[in-house]
């Protein structure tokens, strides 16, 4: 495949902004290495950034690429890279954004080698809320005399984050919705909902362990007062606005960054000692990713969504991607059974004898 198509776009906007562009597979450079994308992940601040959100940190210029995580295939080397062959698999990250593509040519310390045991889902959607999450948990220094509370903690940096702090021995409580509990309990935490008496029901879950960390992804105002009342000091509270920056620092690290290189090495290691796992909840064809990033700004998905380049489909069904989704099949479930029950209670019954 020598042609192939790019997302671009030559506006600040929503999704409608998003096109779908031709595409010639690029030249290796010196230094640099062509990749045939296999997956590739979707993340929130991209779509941020896409629609003018983020343009005090970052001003694009258009037309503009989309997309930082990647993995795939190295079909071309340029001069000076001696250390991967053509048909190598490899992973990680567009400095430059553009990894929605079929091909992308970046420099060669933008990659490590794919693992042959982590798959192209994983391998694509990682880079960015991988390294994000891992920095947040770094930076709290976590071990098993700690409580630490994480908000959000079913989306892509937060699973992550979740598993990480447990990893590191810590208790681990997590705000987030109710359809979410029984995924947030697999993953070794104690799920708490959202909402009026949060406060109570962290601490009864704590169990009288002081609470001695706190992650915000969510965003919420009361946040910090939250972390506050529980007695987390501002030094072990990780701000919404913190994680944002890291993740920004991220999304435009240089190739030759040594800080990204170890962190996605380690994750990459990590994975395959399975101390943590990358829940995948969307997995679209790549003609399709305007409904992908829907999917993700529902704000529903656990874990990550990602687009795959060289998915197949045997006609069969078409709009397989459209799909009910198992976590919406489950909430559909869960309400027409509480619908159900409150009907049966409004109603007479007849006493058993």
């Amino acid at each position: 495949m020598r042609n192939g198509k790019a997302v671009q776009y030559d506006r600040y906007g929503d999704f409608s902004v998003v096109e779908l562009v031709p595409q010639d597979k690029p030249t290796a450079g010196p230094g640099e290495i062509v990749v045939e994308i296999v997956a590739a992940g979707l993340n929130h601040i991209e779509r941020f950034l896409r629609e003018g959100k983020l343009r005090d940190h970052i001003e694009l210029e258009f037309p503009a690429r989309q997309g930082v995580d990647f993995a795939g295939i190295v079909r071309a080397r340029g001069d000076g890279v001696k250390d991967l062959r053509v048909g190598d698999e490899v992973m990680g990250h567009a400095p430059q954004g553009g990894s929605h593509a079929n091909w992308i040519a970046v420099p060669r310390g933008a990659v490590i080698k794919k693992p042959e045991y982590v798959g192209w889902e994983v391998a694509g959607g990682l880079y960015l809320a991988g390294c994000t999450a891992v920095s947040v948990v770094r930076s709290l220094r976590l071990g098993p005399e700690d409580t630490v509370v994480i908000t959000a903690a079913a989306g892509g940096v937060g699973h992550i984050e979740s598993q990480l702090a447990h990893d590191a021995g810590a208790t681990v409580i997590t705000l987030g919705s109710a359809r979410n509990h029984d995924y947030l309990r697999q993953i070794g935490t104690l799920p708490v909902v959202y909402g009026e008496g949060e406060e109570e029901r962290i601490r009864a879950i704590a169990d009288g362990r002081p609470i001695t960390a706190f992650i915000d992804n969510h965003g919420e105002s009361n946040a910090e007062l939250l972390a506050d009342r529980l007695g987390v000091g501002a030094e072990r509270f990780v701000s919404s606005d913190d994680r944002r920056d890291i993740e920004l620092r991220f999304l435009r690290a240089p190739a030759e960054d040594e800080e990204t290189r170890e962190l996605l090495t380690l994750l990459a290691k990590a994975l395959q000692e399975r101390r943590f796992q990358v829940l995948i909840s969307g997995f679209y064809p790549f003609e399709y990713i305007v409904e992908a990033y829907e999917d993700l700004a529902e704000m529903k998905s656990r874990g990550k969504v990602v687009i795959g380049m060289q998915t197949v489909e045997t006609g069969a069904r078409l709009d397989w991607y459209r799909s009910e989704k198992a976590r919406d099949l489950r909430d559909r479930y869960a309400d027409a059974r509480g619908s159900e029950t409150e009907s049966m209670a409004g109603g007479s019954a007849t006493p058993a004898s």
